[in-house]
């Protein structure tokens, strides 16, 4: 694939762009102006409102779309007018996109140039005063906070997330400022490619089995990306980040430790999270975020760190980190229905898990059931992470599972969904396997009793469960016939 992107008018074509990666980079696209258009087997929201600022949407992905860009037999003169509107276009894919894949083949004979999608969003860093935020855990929650304070201080910014964000309406804005705050991602190695004015590393951990063997390559990918930022901010508590990338601001929530930014009188409760920070041993006041438990309290430090690198007023921070809500599918109500409670998060990594049970517990009502239902994501991740996975439901009463959603990846027979049930269950008494949706959906009508917080956690397709079962609790007769 080549890397040059051309944002002199030429069209864009994106391959699967009903993506939450490659969505966000088609909207700003074509908010921008562009001739931007894309195909996806599953069309959805996200490629309805693309359609709805201009982009053209093919509901298949075969050769004959790149037919659409054909340059039209006319006349010379016409020809020439027509230039700009017939070049072949930029086609831009995803690693989920398999080289076998008719269109990107049919791609590939007509000249297009080819790129991955990492390669337009590390020419939109460069093109701007860009802020990336990377790291295992937290990116997208981080990258929408800092995206919603810039927002929140009148900086308008461009904002490209993994994640939909209320504020915004979804995964992307356009903002007219010299401004942009990106995810920026680890998963395929593509984050070597980004130099932005801002990175920032929330932790590092061995995520992506399939790509890395080993945590020593991901570290080298993130030293990498250190190297090409201008200002590295990192938070200390991960001791990789700190002994092995020494970032030029810190954050920490140990005050007894030489960070930068640094919090104490932390309050944790059911409805948000309140701290004092601390700016390199000077109080700069009161930061309350809606949003659970640690983690957030970190990301939230991170964004801190930010809008001081910036400029910001602690009390301009402050007042957009109070009011940011989170992202979809970051500990997301999704309803409340016979005093169950239902929460969607895309949590599918244990540290992940972990810690977003322990922000379930900390919601609960004393004698709440905390009920997760899980989806495990990926062969790879699950079978290299079944001894983690087993020990990360401790803060849930009741842990039903699901079988493996694939991501793509082949089945080798190595593991199933069913055998790492077993192994939760050497840890955990109250463990129930159910091999489908609908099985899941079954079984949680069957279950599920008043005052329940049902955590429902993954990165597949396991929260479509959800809307069906509170509209079968809603209707009680649909659900027994």
């Amino acid at each position: 694939m080549t890397n040059s992107v051309d944002f002199s008018g030429r069209p864009f074509h994106f391959i699967g762009i009903g993506g939450i990666g490659m969505s966000a980079l088609a909207y700003v696209l074509a908010k921008r102006q562009f001739p931007v258009s894309g195909s996806d087997l599953r069309p959805n929201h996200i490629t309805h409102k693309l359609e709805s600022i201009g982009a053209h949407i093919f509901g298949r992905q075969e050769a004959s779309n790149l037919e659409f860009f054909r340059p039209q037999v006319l006349n010379s003169q016409e020809q020439l007018a027509a230039d700009t509107k017939s070049k072949l276009p930029q086609v831009i894919c995803s690693t989920a996109i398999n080289t076998n894949n008719l269109e990107y083949k049919a791609a590939l004979e007509l000249g297009c140039p080819v790129l991955h999608r990492s390669d337009v969003l590390a020419a939109l860093i460069a093109d701007s005063y860009s802020i990336a935020v990377a790291g295992t855990h937290g990116k997208t929650t981080t990258s929408s906070m800092i995206g919603y304070m810039l927002l929140e201080a009148g900086l308008d910014p461009t904002i490209l997330v993994g994640g939909e964000v209320n504020a915004w309406e979804g995964n992307a804005r356009l903002g007219q400022s010299q401004y942009l705050v990106a995810e920026a991602d680890e998963s395929d190695g593509s984050l070597v490619k980004h130099a932005p004015e801002i990175g920032i590393i929330t932790n590092i951990e061995l995520d992506h089995p399939d790509h890395y063997d080993t945590l020593e390559e991901v570290i080298d990918i993130f030293q990498t990306f250190a190297k090409g930022c201008k200002t590295l901010i990192g938070s200390i508590d991960c001791a990789t980040v700190r002994d092995r990338l020494q970032p030029t601001i810190s954050y920490s929530l140990h005050s007894d430790t030489d960070a930068d930014y640094t919090v104490t009188n932390i309050d944790y409760r059911a409805d948000g999270t309140t701290a004092l920070v601390w700016e390199r041993g000077k109080a700069l006041g009161v930061l309350k975020l809606r949003l659970l438990s640690r983690h957030n309290l970190s990301n939230a430090l991170a964004a801190v760190a930010v809008g001081r690198a910036l400029g910001l007023e602690f009390g301009a921070i402050a007042k957009g980190i109070a009011t940011f809500e989170g992202a979809r599918r970051r500990f997301e109500l999704r309803g409340e229905v016979d005093g169950i409670t239902f929460i969607d998060d895309y949590a599918h990594h244990p540290s992940e898990i972990r810690v977003t049970l322990a922000a379930a517990r900390l919601q609960a009502r004393p004698g709440q059931r905390v009920v997760a239902i899980f989806q495990p994501h990926r062969y790879s991740r699950t079978l290299t992470f079944l001894e983690e996975f087993a020990e990360s439901f401790t803060h849930a009463d009741l842990v039903v599972l699901t079988d493996i959603y694939s991501a793509g990846e082949p089945n080798l027979g190595q593991i199933t969904g069913e055998q790492l049930a077993a192994e939760i269950a050497k840890q955990h008494s109250q463990v129930v396997y159910q091999p489908t949706l609908p099985s899941v959906r079954e079984y949680l009508l069957k279950t599920l009793r008043p005052g329940d917080l049902a955590l429902f956690l993954g990165a597949g397709n396991l929260n479509q469960v959800i809307p069906e079962v509170i509209t079968a609790l809603c209707e009680p007769a649909k659900a027994t016939s």
